[in-house]
């Protein structure tokens, strides 16, 4: 099992003590420090069955100063969330060819 975690956001710290509590060892990824590539990205968002618009966080200054109100192809997204892994919407739980985000955390329930 992996997680694509923020350690500064709640809800990945929330997924992950689930995780944990299931006396399961994730392997953590720090995607900011980590930041996936594009053919990982794309991995991600099979396994998630989202596009990759989906998967932005709107919330992020970056989004609002360089993204809102445009209208991106799926290339454009993955890159954008490559060059700014700050857009990619946190936590991603991965468990063999299944992946959920951990928004509410107790999504990572269904692949416990």
């Amino acid at each position: 099992m992996k997680i694509y975690h923020n350690p500064r956001c709640r809800k990945s710290r929330e997924t992950l003590a689930l995780i944990e509590e299931k006396n399961i060892a994730p392997e953590i990824i720090l995607y900011l420090d980590e930041v996936p590539t594009a053919k990982e990205l794309k991995g991600l968002l099979k396994k998630l069955g989202m596009s990759a618009e989906k998967l932005i966080r709107r919330g992020e200054p970056i989004f609002k100063e360089k993204f809102k109100g445009k209208n991106l192809s799926e290339e454009k997204w993955i890159e954008a969330m490559v060059k700014y892994p700050k857009l990619i919407e946190r936590p991603i739980v991965v468990k063999g060819k299944k992946a959920v985000l951990g928004r509410p955390p107790e999504n990572v329930n269904e692949l416990l």
